[in-house]
């Protein structure tokens, strides 16, 4: 938060984070952001001051003031000891488990992991003498069962981006713990403002902020926001690869965090509208939304977060691709495209067989992913209806 004169120490509401945190008008000459800054170079007036090197900043690929009035607001909202801004998502959650992994280690990931991160795992870690294992999301407590000596990370998302299982983050925690290894928890669809997984137990937190956080769909970025433990280790790791975000990217992620409250609110409302009436559909088979009494892990969700993100999935009755084709191609207010979380709703066919190794996708139906944007709710309707129509007919 922004220093106030008054001396107001009560705890502020999450708007009101959103809104002051991160910024400083004082030192930016009363503008009310904190200004793009670029630079690599950083000028030192004396010997002593280079030799102390005890300014705030050395050099540009370390931070600058745009980074850090990001960090500091997304460490406010995760409850977090330090964030640290990177390049992309994938960039989190690469240098997270870096962070807890070298060779002869062992760590395990959630089958439902999103799939670059999978990939990362699969074509990095094990190369570099890391042996990689899947665990079936839904297993909480049990995950005890499968940690090894050399066990020092497990990997978490909840819910997964496209099958939307709710994991147990404590009891993940827990085994973890007990086991030697740290939890890391994927929080990007509920974002910190429903969904808080450091307080259930996890020791580093990573976004991808392209989504929720950015939300306009014109920039990448990630964010780690770690315990006090966990901290050193990222934050070496992260300064080894040479991970930065530039200032221009920082300001756009500024951006939106100021505006994340009142878009996450109009996201869950329309995503449950959405979901709801989904599920009223003849030619619909599943929704997969945790905030539904439906899904399996409802109650769970219910536990654990205070709200939901504007991503689900649903599953329509089997039928050939060209059903498919039919359904997507002629769409007019939903898109078509990778990614989610900006203003405009996202339709996506979804092909996960070959992504699960652990609990094997097993519905026959065409499972397509939805991000509700901010579009009309009847313009949506009308929209999935004659979709919907087009695929009944094509089957």
């Amino acid at each position: 938060m922004t220093e106030k004169s008054s001396g107001q120490t009560e705890t502020p509401s999450i708007e009101t984070v959103l809104t002051h945190a991160g910024r400083n008008p004082d030192k930016q000459f009363g503008f009310i952001n904190t200004p793009v800054y670029r630079g690599s170079t950083v000028l030192f007036k004396t010997l002593a001051d280079l030799e102390a090197q005890s300014q705030a900043y050395l050099y540009g690929r370390a931070g600058n003031p745009t980074t850090e009035s990001v960090e500091r607001v997304v460490t406010e909202l995760e409850g977090a000891y330090r964030t640290k801004l990177v390049p992309s998502g994938l960039a989190a959650i690469t240098i997270a488990l870096m962070a807890c992994l070298k060779s002869g280690d062992d760590v395990l990931i959630t089958d439902s992991a999103y799939e670059p991160g999978r990939k990362f795992a699969d074509g990095f870690l094990e190369h570099m003498g890391v042996s990689v294992r899947f665990y079936d999301p839904r297993i909480g407590a049990g995950l005890s069962t499968l940690l090894l000596p050399n066990t020092r990370a497990v990997l978490a998302e909840s819910p997964g981006s496209l099958t939307f299982e709710i994991q147990d983050i404590p009891a993940l925690a827990a085994a973890a713990h007990a086991g030697g290894a740290r939890l890391i928890v994927d929080n990007s669809w509920a974002s910190p403002l429903y969904h808080r997984p450091l307080s259930l137990g996890a020791d580093i937190v990573v976004h991808a902020a392209t989504k929720m956080f950015v939300g306009h769909s014109d920039a990448f970025a990630g964010t780690i926001s770690t315990t006090e433990e966990a901290w050193e280790d990222v934050e070496r790791i992260r300064t080894l690869l040479g991970y930065f975000t530039s200032g221009d990217e920082a300001f756009q992620v500024a951006r939106g965090l100021r505006t994340l409250a009142i878009r996450m609110k109009e996201h869950q409302e329309r995503a449950l509208a959405m979901a709801t009436w989904l599920e009223t559909r003849d030619e619909v088979e599943k929704v997969l939304h945790p905030a539904l009494p439906s899904h399996p892990d409802h109650a769970l969700w219910k536990r654990d977060f205070t709200g939901s993100g504007s991503l689900f999935g649903f599953v329509l009755k089997p039928a050939p691709k060209a059903a498919v084709a039919a359904f997507v191609d002629q769409m007019q207010v939903f898109s078509m495209g990778f990614s989610w979380g900006g203003y405009e709703s996202l339709c996506l066919p979804v092909r996960i067989t070959k992504a699960r190794t652990v609990v094997p996708w097993s519905e026959e139906g065409n499972l397509f992913r939805a991000h509700i944007g901010l579009e009309g709710i009847e313009d949506l309707k009308a929209d999935l209806s004659a979709a919907l129509e087009r695929y009944a007919r094509a089957r």
